[in-house]
């Protein structure tokens, strides 16, 4: 049995409609929605696909209508891309996004497969890297052989005594330095890492089409284009920000 592992695809179909692997079961690991502008057939791919997912800190945002704090960096994007989703997702789409529950677990070929988009410890919000004693001191109450998870837009894969931990990466946003769209495969129990090529021009335009803001607009293309890295007006206006070191 093939399973396909994908999570923060963030309205992002151009990368989405990019995985053409086949695959016999799909699991989502949260964050469907936010940052790009094409969210509708995201939802409906996952609904259509997914035998299980869980809900993301977005999903929640935008299913709850919790208006974005303010920031810079992210936080701008997700101000100026949140409200397009709330005219562009009908009542049954962000039903689905709210009903998602915060963890889940399910059986797979003879695997006991756990979900959950952050950590354990803290479903929806705490960041974890590929530390495998951090990871270790989240699995408690945790019952399964692999845990799914999302959140860092990282790809890793820990191979730890109680369990394996799997981060597929970021299909829509990775920010790990490579842009292409990051998922994972479990294949009679191996887990494969997978990157693929997307239409990043295709994913901009949307952006550009949408009509946000220039500022907006110059982190999402970045972000798309770099893997993750903030164009140098963001990164220069924190700096200015910052309060001087004492010596």
């Amino acid at each position: 049995m093939k399973i396909l592992v994908v999570a923060d695809i963030h309205s992002n179909w151009p990368a989405l409609s990019a995985i053409r692997e086949p695959f016999d079961v799909c699991l989502f690991a949260g964050d469907l929605v936010d940052y790009g502008v094409d969210p509708a057939p995201c939802v409906d791919w996952v609904r259509q696909h997914a035998l299980a997912g869980v809900r993301g800190n977005h999903d929640h945002a935008v299913a709850q209508r919790v208006s974005p704090r303010p920031g810079t960096g992210f936080r701008e994007l997700a101000a100026a891309t949140r409200p397009l989703h709330w005219e562009l997702l009908n009542r049954g789409q962000l039903k689905y996004l709210a009903r998602l529950p915060i963890n889940t677990t399910v059986e797979c070929d003879g695997l006991r497969i756990a979900l959950v988009h952050a950590t354990p410890r803290d479903p929806m919000d705490e960041y974890l890297a590929d530390d495998a004693p951090s990871w270790r001191d989240r699995l408690g109450g945790v019952t399964a052989d692999i845990l799914c998870v999302g959140h860092t837009h990282r790809q890793f894969h820990l191979k730890l005594p109680e369990m394996q931990v799997l981060n597929p990466g970021s299909v829509g946003q990775p920010r790990d330095g490579d842009p292409r769209c990051a998922y994972a495969i479990i294949e009679n129990g191996v887990i494969h890492l997978r990157r693929v090529e997307y239409d990043i021009d295709w994913a901009v335009r949307q952006l550009k089409e949408a009509g946000i803001n220039e500022r907006a607009l110059e982190i999402g293309e970045s972000v798309l284009r770099t893997g993750g890295h903030m164009p140098p007006s963001v990164i220069a206006a924190r700096a200015a920000v910052r309060p001087p070191q004492s010596n």
